[in-house]
This record gives structure tokens, sequence and C-alpha cells, in this order.
């Protein structure tokens, strides 16, 4: 008996710590930018602030965004842990790792999956997500 009543109040206790270890970051009613759980930042799928611009300005302003919500997180680019690309089209591909790479924090280069995808709206070209360590 008292074994089953230890267990169900750690289980229990530790459900409630883990609740209230998660911080919402510009939450919305379907999703948040990001999402902070211990001492990591998930973010959302960043997009660009201008669909109708090409791939470059279109991944610069991802990257911007994604910047944004990291920081907010009191994180940065030099943290990443991990990244997925989705590209519209597999041809814009050496131009955005060409922004990816000017942008990318010097030797810390995060684990990184790049696919191709249907988008939600098809003007967007690239859209990103990142999840990065809170120091």
């Amino acid at each position: 008996h008292t074994i089953t009543n230890l267990t169900f109040y750690l289980t229990t206790n530790s459900a409630l710590t883990m609740a209230s270890a998660v911080q919402h970051i510009e939450p919305g009613p379907r999703y948040s930018e990001a999402v902070i759980h211990g001492k990591t930042v998930y973010l959302a799928g960043q997009i660009a602030d201008d669909p109708s611009a090409g791939i470059e300005v279109q991944t610069k302003q991802t990257l911007a965004q994604i910047d944004r919500v990291l920081a907010l997180a009191n994180t940065s680019k030099a943290n990443l842990l991990t990244a997925t690309v989705y590209l519209r089209d597999m041809s814009d591909y050496a131009t955005m790792n060409a922004v990816w790479d000017a942008w990318l924090a010097p030797h810390h280069a995060p684990g990184r999956t790049c696919v191709q995808a249907l988008m939600a709206n098809p003007a967007f070209r690239v859209e990103i997500t990142v999840s990065a360590a809170i120091p």
C-alpha cells in the first residue's frame, strides 16, 4: 500500500512539475511561435514576411524571424540543436544554402534536414523550424 501511494504521489507531482515547466512564447489559438521546456526551446515553422519575394529574400526574412524568436527565449543561433528546412522546390536548394551558410554561427551547425514540401500557402518558398538549447 505504501509503495502504491508513493508511486501515485511521485507520478502526480512529476506531471505537475513538468506541466508547470512549459512556457509558451507568442501563443495563438492553434500554435505558439515557440515552446520552452527545461533548457530547450522548440520553434514553430518560421516563414518570410513577404511571400512575393524570391528564395534569397524569403530565406533571409525567415532566418531573421528565427533570430527574433530565439532572442525571446534568451538564446541564439549559436545554440541550435536541430533544424528542418522545407522547400517548395528543390531547385532553390543552392540559393537557400548560400543564405543559410552566411547566417549560421561559425562552428555551430545544427543537425539539419531539408525536404521538398507542399506549402500551406504556395507563395512561400521556404519554411524553417529549429530547436535550440537555452544556456
